[in-house]
């Protein structure tokens, strides 16, 4: 299906055009209502006229007396120009004397009482007649050429004529000028994304100098530049990371895996079978750690476009569950959970995750035999899940980073864990309009909390 010609137009075009249409229409408008006073103002002057004159006739004995006295009293070529005036008895005889031999019958439409004025054509000429009572009981009636009306009328329309061609083509010239000046912010905006699709440089903002819907366009789409230029430098600053996290387990599963194959070709270099047994051993726990660091990494980089839906949830539900599967997982730590009512706006799955998260953190740090305490608190608006372990704690030169990504303290590099799952932690906590913190527990352990906003009530 082809697209309209009017469609195919520029904006500037359309601008232009539209601009251009809406003056024109007004001075063509403003003309035309002009000119439609004018003609009936000179006519209402031309039949006043007429009315004099009728009024005089009406008391002359004859036609040609009163084209007599009419021309006496309103002397000039232009006041008596094809001036007629005519006698009808109240028998029907006629009597003319002027310009036309016979002037027709007035118009029946109103009583003579009320007089009143038609048009007349004789010989492509057109008289405008006006018709009164004379005291005998017959009528007069008065006509006059009105070439002079029509004359100045038709100066006066072509002079409206050429204003309103005047005022069309400024009006283009105009709406040129001012489609160019109102888009010029928006050419900025196109040259400006233009050079970012051609550069690739996120930093390059534009001035915003405009107010109302171009500046809102202006401030938004620096706002843009901005949001992408942090998540273009998350992404690189997460596969460096990454990178780097990733080169560690694969170069010691590469090692012993060559480690195998070296010995294997080397009959005489056989190893034992417990040394065989525990590189085994140690590949697979490798495979798993590097296996559980791709799934944190993936989960960290698709977590920012979240695809699960939305939905009211008991948060209490949520825990519970996360509860219950970290103690299949730590059978050796003891789970103490004191649980409130509370309703969230929550995607279910990602919250459970970050809970277990948190609480996988508290169970790798205690002690065997320890306890973890799990407890929830309304507070205001929002509701705080907080957990205490029975660990060593966190360091205070430690506490700012622990959400960090891939950081992991001093005391925590012997210990199976990639330094993402807090990172996951407070991401989905923030996604979902809340905060995560860290803390010394009472106790000496660490604390965790988890702040989310409720449903309004």
């Amino acid at each position: 299906m082809k697209r309209p010609r009017w469609k195919k137009l520029s904006l500037r075009a359309r601008l232009g055009v539209l601009v251009a249409t809406a003056v024109a229409l007004a001075v063509v408008t403003v003309s035309a209502i002009s000119w439609g006073i004018t003609r009936a103002d000179l006519y209402d002057q031309f039949d006043a006229r007429l009315q004099s004159y009728a009024q005089l006739a009406a008391k002359a004995s004859s036609p040609e007396d009163a084209l007599s006295t009419l021309r006496s009293t309103k002397p000039g070529p232009d006041r008596n120009n094809g001036l007629t005036v005519q006698f009808r008895s109240a028998a029907g005889a006629v009597t003319t004397a002027g310009a036309i031999p016979e002037l027709p019958p007035p118009p029946p439409e109103a009583p003579f009482s009320t007089s009143r004025a038609s048009n007349v054509h004789r010989d492509g000429d057109r008289f405008r007649m006006w018709s009164a009572a004379r005291p005998d009981g017959g009528t007069v009636q008065v006509a006059q050429d009105s070439e002079d009306v029509e004359d100045s009328l038709g100066r006066l329309g072509f002079w409206l004529l050429v204003v309103s061609a005047a005022g069309v083509l400024g009006a283009t010239v105009v709406g040129r000028a001012i489609a160019r000046s109102a888009l010029q912010p928006v050419d900025n905006l196109t040259s400006a994304a233009e050079n970012v699709a051609r550069t690739q440089e996120l930093s390059a903002a534009i001035d915003v100098t405009a107010s109302g819907e171009i500046g809102r366009l202006a401030t938004s789409f620096n706002a843009m530049l901005g949001a992408l230029s942090r998540s273009r430098d998350e992404q690189r600053r997460l596969v460096e990371d990454a990178g780097h996290e990733l080169r560690t387990p694969l170069t010691s599963l590469r090692n012993n895996i060559e480690l195998l194959i070296h010995a294997d070709a080397n009959p005489e270099r056989q190893l034992s079978a417990d040394d065989r047994s525990r590189l085994l051993a140690d590949l697979d726990t490798q495979a798993v750690e590097l296996t559980a660091l791709i799934g944190e990494l993936v989960d960290l980089s698709t977590g920012e476009r979240p695809s699960e839906a939305e939905e009211p949830v008991a948060l209490a539900d949520v825990v519970t569950a996360a509860v219950e599967r970290t103690r299949s997982r730590w059978p050796n730590v003891t789970f103490d959970a004191e649980l409130a009512g509370g309703e969230v706006l929550a995607r279910p799955a990602a919250l459970e995750r970050a809970v277990l998260n948190v609480l996988d953190n508290a169970a790798k740090w205690s002690p065997a035999g320890g306890r973890v305490r799990v407890g929830m608190a309304l507070e205001d608006r929002t509701v705080r899940v907080r957990v205490d372990d029975e660990g060593p704690g966190i360091p205070e030169a430690d506490l700012p980073h622990v959400f960090e990504r891939f950081y992991r303290a001093d005391a925590a590099r012997a210990l199976p864990g990639s330094g993402l799952g807090l990172a996951i932690v407070d991401q989905v906590v923030s996604q979902h309009g809340g905060h995560a913190s860290a803390a010394r527990a009472d106790g000496g352990g660490a604390r965790f909390d988890l702040v989310l906003p409720l449903i309004a009530s």
